[in-house]
């Protein structure tokens, strides 16, 4: 089977992630590199996908500002969406072979292993036909973004960006008003902490979401100690 390079980055600015993304997605079309799953927080920031509409984020400068809120626009697919303390990240950069390449099935595989972790807890996730992200009734609890970045040694893509899966209760009221989340009004947003009624610790919802991670994408099992802290 094949193997996983797992990483826990704790708390890193958005503009210095994605730099390491571009710099690991070469390495890895270079094959200097294994497939690689980054996960992370972000200090408080706001990216606009290639779909961006500028009037979904509904904040002005002086606020964004005062919040401390940064805003990016960058590569990957979708609307605009929130990233914060309290919100684990996961960015998994990954060879796809062009040889029966499913570019749709590569997302919903994302939506599945937060789907499985989801029944962990006994919750219910599921999908929207009309909307990429994992839900819990007309909530959203992790909202999916990739790019699929042309290999320029072999034949196939390395992906980057990934998942944003809120974990704590605080992520729903600290951003999230400040933007029509990935341009969808009619429905809201939830967090793990709310549906469970429990205070939870984003390094043991990054470690149970590992193995359910290498489990979906067919990857040998991961051990997490270690990895976190």
């Amino acid at each position: 089977m094949k193997e996983l390079n797992v990483e826990w980055l704790s708390r890193l600015k958005y503009g210095e992630a994605w730099e390491l993304q571009k710099r690991l997605v070469r390495e890895i079309d270079r094959q200097e590199r294994g497939d690689s799953l980054l996960l992370l927080e972000h200090s408080p920031t706001y990216t606009l996908g290639t779909d961006r509409h500028p009037e979904h984020l509904l904040y002005g400068t002086e606020e964004l500002a005062r919040r401390g809120i940064e805003v990016f626009e960058i590569d990957r697919g979708g609307d605009i969406t929130y990233h914060g303390p309290g919100q684990l990240v996961g960015y998994p950069l990954l060879y796809l072979d062009a040889a029966g390449l499913d570019l749709h099935r590569y997302l919903r595989n994302l939506e599945e292993a937060i789907i499985r972790l989801l029944a962990e807890f006994g919750i219910q996730g599921g999908r929207k036909p009309e909307y990429t992200g994992v839900w819990v009734g007309d909530r959203k609890i992790a909202a999916i973004g990739v790019k699929f970045n042309k290999a320029r040694t072999r034949r196939g893509f390395v992906t980057s960006h990934g998942f944003a899966f809120n974990v704590k209760r605080n992520v729903e009221e600290d951003g999230f008003r400040g933007i029509v989340p990935c341009g969808i009004a009619e429905y809201g947003v939830t967090s793990l902490e709310t549906l469970t009624g429990t205070e939870l610790q984003l390094e043991e919802i990054g470690r149970r979401i590992v193995p359910r991670f290498a489990e979906v994408f067919g990857y040998a099992p991961v051990t997490a100690a270690g990895i976190f802290p």
